[in-house]
């Protein structure tokens, strides 16, 4: 499925219109290439604002770490949860939409703590 300017996901629909433009772009090309909708926005979404707003420093860090009931989210100065779900895999699923949305970077952490991946990061 293809998006216009007209018609595009939700996710999009709170960027300024020449960044959503150019997201559009990207995510038809990704999408032309076997890529599936979800990664395609969130691709498209983070090269869009490199490409559209130049500066990409400054870009909120999230974390999704551990928590006392399963896994939570938070800014990585943050004191609270944004998110907690039992399972990682059930925190990723919306953490991935939550960060994109908000045009941050993901840190993903390993049940020890460390480090595991970065997610939205160039």
């Amino acid at each position: 499925m293809s998006w216009t300017k007209n018609d595009y996901p939700d996710s999009l629909k709170n960027l300024p219109a020449d960044v959503r433009n150019k997201a559009i772009e990207i995510a038809n090309a990704l999408l032309d290439e076997g890529y599936e909708e979800g990664r395609a926005i969130a691709i498209a979404t983070d090269r869009a604002h490199k490409s559209e707003e130049g500066n990409t420093s400054g870009k909120t860090e999230y974390h999704v770490s551990p928590h006392d009931d399963g896994w939570q989210l938070k800014k990585a100065d943050g004191q609270r949860a944004i998110l907690v779900e039992e399972t990682k895999d059930k925190l990723l699923a919306k953490a991935k939409d939550y960060v994109t949305d908000h045009s941050g970077t993901l840190v993903v952490h390993k049940q020890d703590g460390s480090v595991e991946n970065h997610l939205y990061q160039r």
